[in-house]
């Protein structure tokens, strides 16, 4: 397979959540660089919370934030947006507020909250952003250019359920996925990271079969399902393991860079 765009998921795939990417990591994107292979970054992450991810590898990349809704370089130029609609976003809103969820908003790179809660805090430390306390009325009052709503949870039932909810009461407006254990994402109707990367792909004039992707999480399997080779991390959960083509080593011993070596640069 001749490989012209790699996509990498950043928590859990290129580095583990609230740590940092190690040297040999940063040196396989350096390596594929190097070898012509265009680089991706496509995350949940706000693009302020992966800037200073794609700076530390030394090259300029793509990034593919909020699952898909934001395609901006790490050089500021904006490729694409995928708004949510703001009526459905402040009907999703009022459906947090009556049943008392842990809800936060995402609009035009600044995060916003009802309340400050351990939760949020949680999320602020992990993503070293700050975000906004703004009440339920404020809440009401950001809905323009939303890229996303999140949910966090320290029960995964419970989250899985708050996902069935709105699947249930919203159904195609409303993409549903979860970035990990804890979070649960919920974007413009269709909103993925395949769809984005489909995106760059075209304007890159580059066959999806061209396209390596690896990832570990929910979120990613739109992704790693419409590329031609997919790779699952050692740590992916069980539906990205039996889903991908390949399987690589887990996050903590550098299974990113591993699979780059011997999936991309040894052929």
């Amino acid at each position: 397979m001749n490989v012209k765009l790699f996509v990498t998921d950043i928590d859990g795939t290129l580095m583990p959540e609230g740590g940092k990417i190690s040297a040999e990591n940063v040196k396989a994107v350096r390596a594929l660089e190097s070898a012509g292979v265009k680089v991706v970054l496509a995350t949940g992450r706000m693009y302020k919370a992966a800037l200073p991810i794609a700076e530390q590898l030394g090259v300029h990349v793509p990034i593919i934030a909020y699952n898909g809704a934001l395609i901006k370089s790490s050089a500021g130029e904006v490729m694409h947006t995928q708004f949510m609609n703001e009526t459905v976003v402040k009907k999703v809103l009022t459906f947090f507020e009556q049943r008392n969820w842990h809800v936060q908003s995402y609009s035009d790179d600044e995060l916003y909250f009802p309340k400050r809660d351990r939760y949020v805090q949680y999320y602020e430390d992990m993503q070293k952003v700050t975000g906004n306390e703004v009440g339920w009325h404020g809440m009401q009052e950001h809905t323009a250019n939303v890229t996303k709503l999140l949910s966090i949870s320290g029960k995964s039932e419970e989250l899985s359920n708050r996902m069935r909810e709105i699947k249930k009461f919203f159904g195609a407006q409303v993409e549903v996925t979860r970035s990990n254990d804890l979070f649960a994402e919920f974007l413009a109707g269709g909103c993925t990271k395949a769809g984005a990367v489909k995106v760059i792909a075209d304007q890159l004039g580059i066959d999806r079969t061209e396209i390596m992707a690896i990832g570990d999480s929910e979120n990613d399997l739109p992704m790693l399902r419409s590329v031609g080779r997919s790779i699952a991390m050692g740590n992916a959960i069980p539906a990205v393991k039996r889903s991908c083509f390949y399987r690589t080593d887990t996050c903590e011993n550098d299974g990113f860079a591993k699979a780059v070596y011997e999936y991309v640069l040894r052929e």
